[in-house]
């Protein structure tokens, strides 16, 4: 048997810390994945313990021992001597306490997005993962939608010229998540009574920061950022609860649009928009643009100059999607849409995580992307409070980004 063949058979355990409603989605996922075992589950919601291990049973058999009950249980968890990975898949503020203790316990560590929601914790994450040698993955499953991917491989493979400028945002009509029908303040909402800035940035700078090989050749400077008054969650709570409602005559931070703009060393330009107070279609626009064409998410088209049919026209991207097929889409795509959420990428951004780990290699998001795209966040309100005021990014490689090589795109 090739050492291929006998890697992929390994067993990868698991610790799953953080068994909500995402949390247990992303580890019904994992156990779909062949030779996965979760072995332990953390969650300070007894109930929820209970489902997940339910799950875990009925997919496997074996009985994963649960941590319930106090905040810092997740510790005991990453102290097993049975884990080889442990993933963070609770509210923001816990993902860098259970990272770190997992690496520091010598296990993998993933998080669900963002990894990190303040520049301490960004650097904590990277010194940790540093100090111990123990990769740390976010799970930023943009990255590994199918257009993405295509439009990573015809990035590398320079169909549209040297790029320029990008532009994406996370425009998502998530007021439901903020106010619950019962008129509660859920964690979502607390955190936009007081921030005001990008407050969800990763899905769309993980797919641009590969494109433009952020910390692979080139590395983000400086970051501006503005946010529009707030009016959205008061009036969506105004309209489910009524006007009388404390929430509906609450003071909310975050600004309904954010829009900031970033700058890298070698010249690319940002623009990231932040909108999920406002109702509206999901849009994550990706605008891939170069000296010689562009990708527009928004319209779903490609524009080639000198090769598109129609002068200044887009044409469809379906085409695009069969020619430049990406091929960890195409070995995976079966198992991916039996199996995943968001079309399928859920369970290849898993897959990748669980190969690292099976493979002991590091994983294709690594810490400091992990900690060059979440910091955003609070450099975004940074800049908001000084009047839009440019704010310089931590260089967490710490100037390794000069030689460090762009990920490959097979193997990926």
């Amino acid at each position: 048997m090739s050492t291929s063949r006998k890697a992929a058979q390994k067993e990868v355990r698991i610790g799953m810390v953080g068994v909500g409603g995402r949390g247990t989605f992303l580890m019904r996922t994992l156990l779909s994945i062949p030779g996965v075992k979760v072995n332990a589950i953390a969650d300070q919601n007894g109930i929820n313990a209970g489902r997940a291990a339910g799950f875990v049973k009925a997919a496997h058999g074996n009985d994963p021992a649960l941590y319930v009950g106090g905040p810092k249980k997740f510790e005991e968890l990453c102290a097993r001597e049975d884990l080889d990975a442990v993933v963070a898949s609770g509210p923001w503020e816990t993902h860098v306490p259970v990272a770190v203790a997992a690496m520091k316990h010598g296990k993998y560590a993933a998080t669900e997005v963002p990894a990190a929601v303040t520049v301490k914790e960004c650097w904590d994450l990277v010194d940790t993962s540093e100090r111990t040698g123990m990769p740390c993955m976010m799970l930023e499953n943009v990255c590994y939608f199918q257009n993405v991917l295509t439009v990573l491989r015809m990035v590398r493979e320079n169909c549209f010229g040297e790029l320029v400028h990008m532009e994406g945002g996370y425009q998502h009509d998530v007021r439901f998540t903020k106010i619950s029908k019962e008129g509660q303040l859920k964690w979502r909402g607390a955190h936009s009574v007081h921030s005001d800035g990008n407050l969800y940035p990763t899905h769309p700078i993980g797919p641009i920061a590969q494109y433009a090989n952020i910390n692979r050749g080139d590395v983000f400077t400086h970051l501006v950022s503005m946010s529009s008054k707030s009016r959205g969650i008061a009036d969506f709570a105004a309209t489910l609860l009524g006007k009388k409602h404390p929430l509906a005559k609450k003071k909310y931070a975050l600004g309904d649009i954010n829009t900031s703009l970033i700058k890298s060393h070698n010249g690319v330009t940002v623009t990231l928009y932040h909108d999920t107070n406002l109702p509206r279609p999901y849009d994550l626009i990706f605008r891939v643009q170069g000296v010689k064409g562009l990708y527009m998410g928004t319209v779903d088209g490609v524009y080639i100059d000198g090769k598109s049919p129609k002068e200044h026209q887009y044409e469809p991207f379906a085409p695009f999607m069969k020619k430049y097929k990406h091929p960890l889409w195409e070995s995976l795509k079966k198992e991916a849409i039996k199996n995943g959420g968001h079309g399928g990428c859920d369970y290849v951004t898993l897959h990748e995580f669980v190969r690292a780990v099976r493979n002991k290699t590091q994983t294709p998001i690594d810490v400091y992307d992990s900690a060059t795209w979440s910091v955003i966040t609070p450099l975004s309100v940074e800049s908001v409070k000084k009047g839009s005021a440019p704010v310089k990014f931590p260089d967490f490689t710490r100037g390794k980004w000069r030689t460090r090589k762009p990920l490959p795109l097979k193997g990926y």
